[in-house]
């Protein structure tokens, strides 16, 4: 499997933006695929899942600012971001769910104050 995130940045705190994730080599639309981040000195988490139904689930931390989504036809599972805060400073990757595989390449999102 290959997993391709983009579309970090810097940005200001309350600020949005979106990233994206490209898969290749698995049967995407059979996959639930979630969106994890690692911040600075801490293990990784998951922010957000979306199941191969559709149905979602947010961590607390990001519920209500984040919204995940996926395009079948594209292979690619999206993370639009907004209202951030510095917390939200870290590498988000994007790898299926539950259970994930090799991860891929991250994007780097900080926020500033």
């Amino acid at each position: 499997v290959q997993l391709q995130a983009s579309g970090g940045g810097l940005v200001q705190a309350g600020g949005s933006l979106r990233l994206s994730c490209e898969v290749s080599g698995i049967r995407f639309s059979t996959y639930g695929m979630g969106w994890y981040r690692q911040a600075p000195g801490k293990s990784r988490e998951l922010v957000a899942a979306i199941r191969w139904s559709g149905s979602t689930n947010y961590d607390d931390s990001v519920k209500g600012r984040f919204t995940i989504s996926r395009d079948n036809a594209k292979n690619t599972v999206y993370l639009q971001m907004k209202s951030l805060k510095p917390e939200d400073t870290a590498v988000y990757q994007c790898n299926t769910f539950p259970g994930v595989k090799k991860w891929g390449q991250g994007t780097l999102v900080t926020v500033s104050s």
